[in-house]
């Protein structure tokens, strides 16, 4: 194989509301941690442990704004994306390091606006969608004539 490939698939809770930043233009940019654990038992103590992971998630535009509105801490997320690291100089002249997940498409699993009946009821009234992704729109599956 002679090309490349740089792409994450995740699944996880955010572990904070999205922190948005605007640009001139009319560009932004939003940012997420999420949490991925591992649970695994420990064959010497059949002791039961789990690990978790961290991510920098980075949605930009559109889909930042989506995320936004519906996203808050604790909901759940599939991310596809790919890894991208950056460098820059802090105020204190240290070089600091980084690496985030640049996100490409996202599916909300479940939101605390479907688990809260009240917001679950105004949702509906407002026909607010609660999946998204910041390059797939719905479109209605054409009828079959299958009798099944």
């Amino acid at each position: 194989m002679s090309g490349t490939l740089n792409k994450v698939m995740l699944i996880g809770h955010l572990g904070d509301d999205i922190k948005m930043h605007y640009f001139d233009g009319g560009n932004c940019v939003g940012r997420f941690p999420l949490a991925t654990n591992e649970t695994y038992v420990n064959k010497q103590t059949n002791e039961k442990i789990t690990s978790t992971e961290w991510h920098n998630i980075v949605v930009r535009n559109k889909a930042a704004e989506v995320c936004e509105k519906y996203l808050s801490k604790g909901d759940k997320i599939y991310v596809e994306g790919r890894i991208k690291s950056r460098q820059w100089q802090g105020e204190d002249g240290v070089a600091r390091y980084t690496t985030e997940i640049q996100a490409t498409d996202f599916t909300f699993l479940t939101t605390k606006k479907e688990l809260d009946p009240t917001k679950q009821q105004q949702s509906s009234q407002n026909n607010e969608p609660t999946k998204g992704s910041s390059q797939n729109t719905s479109v209605p599956a054409p009828d079959d004539d299958l009798p099944f």
